[in-house]
């Protein structure tokens, strides 16, 4: 069952007001929607094309909760699996609005930095900028406690690779549009999601309908 409109009208009041300690409580995800997973798996596909309609505050919710929320909550494990269960991947959503973190912990998106850096986003290729929501997977390296540079890069690699699968299925699962990417404007990224030096945008999903 889809959030009413009127939750959606809370979310963008909400960051439109410019207040980077704005925090949007997100409902809890539903687990008993899509399809199922050998579906999912026939249905998956990269797309070009995004539709501009905005998401909704469930379909949001029940998103960040399969790209990396917890399902074992007395463990804080994650929908996930990270190299030596280090979490070290965040999910960061941007959108018309601005750009949030998804705070896994209390399921909520906690607001960065108001404004539309969608096109940073896209990077070169403009042409997807136009989808409603980015979610930008970022490990920060320092979570590792062992391994060289060159280690911790792959592992992190790996990492937001399996969280970019699980946005993958899960929008096909459920009928929504996306597409794995590496593009983006790397530098201006860091500086609008105030990321420390450690944190390394890894990869990035447009969603739309």
């Amino acid at each position: 069952m889809k959030t009413l409109p009127f939750l959606v009208a809370v979310l963008l009041s909400l960051v439109s007001n410019g207040q980077n300690d704005s925090i949007t409580k997100l409902p809890e995800p539903s687990r008993v929607k899509g399809k199922n997973i050998m579906e999912s798996f026939a249905n998956r596909a990269s797309v070009r094309e995004f539709d501009t309609q905005e998401l909704d505050l469930q379909e949001i919710a029940d998103l960040l909760w399969a790209a990396n929320g917890i399902n074992r909550p007395a463990e804080g494990k994650r929908t996930a699996p990270t190299a030596m269960n280090t979490q070290d991947i965040d999910v960061y959503l941007v959108n018309s609005k601005g750009a949030f973190l998804y705070d896994a912990k209390a399921h909520a998106l906690v607001l960065i930095n108001s404004g539309d850096y969608r096109s940073a986003v896209a990077g070169s290729q403009q042409n997807f900028a136009k989808a409603p929501i980015f979610l930008v997977i970022v490990s920060d390296v320092a979570r590792f406690q062992r391994g060289d540079e060159s280690q911790k890069m792959t592992w992190a690699a790996m990492d937001a690779a399996i969280v970019s699968q699980n946005i993958n299925l899960f929008c096909a699962g459920v009928g929504l549009k996306t597409r794995p990417r590496v593009w983006m404007e790397t530098e201006k990224l860091k500086e609008i999601l105030k990321l420390r030096e450690t944190q390394r945008p890894m990869m990035n999903n447009p969603v739309s309908r």
